[in-house]
């Protein structure tokens, strides 16, 4: 982690409670929605991303550990099998691709998600050969970046029940996380320990006010929490496009 200044360092700590906020409030989203914002405090994924991938491992634990039995453990293995060389693929691109085109992929798939949810669209899943496509794509966007959430999330939200829905997908990104973690620990990228038990605290008082925001994210549909959650990342996002494509 590069020297930081106090102002930087409090910028890092609210992205932190806003990526824990989101996570345990909508079941996903918390890489997709605050890595256009870590960025641009400082533009290398590979730095963020074990973090991130840290904290789902530890906040998904702690929130599914008594709840395994609700889980959609069956419809989880066959997911797994489409989802697992794509993701494969996607963590090598993340190795292998330079450091701008990948900071520029984030911020346009993220634009892409973000407009989506300004217009109220949700990707649907109809049929086995859209659920294996979404999964693919989903599987890939998070081998490269943790980012592939909403298209996944699409797909279970049509084959596994809603009082199951968001502790299969927790449990699904944990293996998913898992499997990244492990690669970087093959090609010897800095886990960022440290760092990720520094900013545990902030990212526990996100997962808090989300666990507390879930329900009523629930009952009210959470249609004008995402459309504004939307604006704000279509201007992130698009700002961040322009300075990385100029």
């Amino acid at each position: 982690m590069p020297p930081l200044t106090t102002i930087e360092w409090t910028l890092v700590c609210l992205v932190f409670v806003w990526s824990g906020f989101v996570r345990s409030g909508l079941g996903f989203g918390g890489a997709a929605l605050a890595m256009p914002l870590m960025l641009f405090i400082i533009d290398n994924p590979l730095l963020w991303l074990p973090i991130v991938a840290t904290h789902l491992l530890i906040f998904s634990a702690l929130t599914v550990y008594n709840r395994l039995r609700d889980v959609e453990w069956q419809y989880l293995k066959k997911a797994m099998l489409i989802l697992l060389i794509p993701k494969l693929i996607g963590v090598f691109g993340l190795l292998s691709l330079p450091n701008d085109l990948l900071v520029t992929l984030i911020y346009g798939i993220t634009f892409c998600y973000g407009l989506t949810y300004v217009f109220n669209y949700s990707f649907k899943s109809k049929n086995r050969l859209v659920d294996n496509i979404l999964l693919v794509m989903g599987g890939y966007a998070s081998g490269t970046s943790l980012i592939g959430a909403p298209l996944i999330s699409a797909v279970f939200a049509r084959n596994v029940a809603i009082e199951k829905l968001r502790n299969t997908l927790f449990v699904t990104w944990m293996i998913l996380v898992t499997i990244k973690m492990s690669t970087f620990v093959v090609f010897e990228i800095d886990l960022q320990f440290k760092y990720s038990l520094y900013l545990l605290p902030v990212a526990a008082i996100g997962h808090w006010l989300g666990l507390n925001m879930h329900n009523r994210i629930i009952r009210d549909g959470g249609d004008q929490y995402k459309r504004i959650l939307g604006m704000v990342l279509v201007v992130i996002c698009g700002y961040g496009l322009l300075t990385s494509i100029a």
